[in-house]
């Protein structure tokens, strides 16, 4: 029997008040801190937490990013353990650019060997009834999905990409290696498109989120190379709210614009975005940085898709 995909590890936050989606993230206007079972608190046991530095990671280049985190700050997935005295153990199974603990269920089928647009549709009922699992892509508009999920697929153009916001305006299916989904999802916020079919594309995109069954878990893209935006944060409290599991995937992280023209790093502005939302999180929630120019990050999030896949097929 399939899991439900409610069942899966998740992270909660309440909703915040809503203001405009150009206000830039503020500690005094975030949500109250939600509490969460203890066995959401990944690593809340250790007493005192240590720091793994996946610079160490094998293979690891000059164009590689450099994170250290403490083990409370590590997601682990499910059926997944650590041992707090081995820390190079712990190190070399943390994916690259993230905060993702590599567990049991990540396999061999991890790798993509064919992808092909299913179809659009514009209501959750005219999606795919196979009983496949499916990941979901979202964000800001222009934040980078079709090109995120090309990169994925090592296709150019499976998903059509434009410089005009607003591309995506249905719920696309694109069926990989014959027996997973992966989603694109209209953005949100800006986008070139009259206000009432943005209303309609953030209606039938939230009632996707609530009634699809077959929904694995929703990665919400970030865009890395600018500070941190407000609606965000929105997005983020309204999917866990609704106890929808997410992963938080920083796009854009090639960029690196200078200093001299008020321009930070993207690992700056990541550190940002987590330090705004740390403290109303029991535990962390996973994240991945991504480029879809240098394909930094697309093994990491095939690897993270696989193991939450495969726990939810055995389960």
């Amino acid at each position: 029997m399939l899991l439900h995909h409610r069942l899966l590890p998740r992270l909660l936050l309440l909703p915040s008040t809503h203001t405009s989606t150009s206000t830039l993230l503020r500690p005094s206007r975030l949500p109250r801190r939600l509490s969460l079972s203890p066995r959401f608190s990944a690593l809340s046991h250790l007493a005192a937490p240590e720091t793994v530095d996946q610079s160490d990671n094998e293979g690891a280049t000059h164009e590689d990013v450099q994170v250290k985190l403490p083990l409370d700050r590590l997601f682990l997935p499910p059926g997944a353990t650590v041992d707090a005295g081995n820390q190079e153990a712990v190190s070399a199974r943390v994916l690259k650019g993230s905060n993702i603990v590599l567990g049991p269920y990540a396999r061999g089928d991890a790798q993509v060997v064919n992808a092909d647009f299913v179809k659009s549709s514009v209501r959750p009922d005219d999606c795919p009834r196979d009983g496949l699992p499916e990941f979901a892509l979202v964000g800001r508009s222009n934040v980078g999905k079709s090109s995120l999920l090309n990169s994925l697929v090592r296709r150019k153009r499976l998903a059509l990409t434009s410089k005009k916001p607003g591309k995506t305006q249905c719920i696309n299916h694109f069926i990989v290696n014959d027996s997973w989904y992966l989603v694109d999802l209209p953005g949100y916020g800006y986008a070139s498109a009259p206000q009432e079919a943005r209303t309609n594309w953030d209606e039938f995109t939230r009632n996707y989120f609530l009634s699809r069954e077959t929904l694995v878990s929703v990665f919400l893209l970030i865009d890395a190379s600018i500070p941190a935006k407000k609606i965000d944060l929105d997005y983020a409290s309204w999917l866990g709210q609704n106890k929808v599991p997410m992963t938080l995937v920083f796009t854009k992280c090639d960029k690196r614009k200078k200093k001299k023209n008020g321009g930070r790093r993207p690992e700056e502005n990541v550190e940002t975005f987590q330090s705004l939302i740390r403290e109303y999180f029991e535990a962390a929630p996973p994240w991945i940085m991504t480029s879809s120019v240098t394909n930094q990050g697309r093994d990491e999030i095939l690897l993270h898709m696989s193991q939450l896949r495969n726990y939810w097929l055995k389960h």
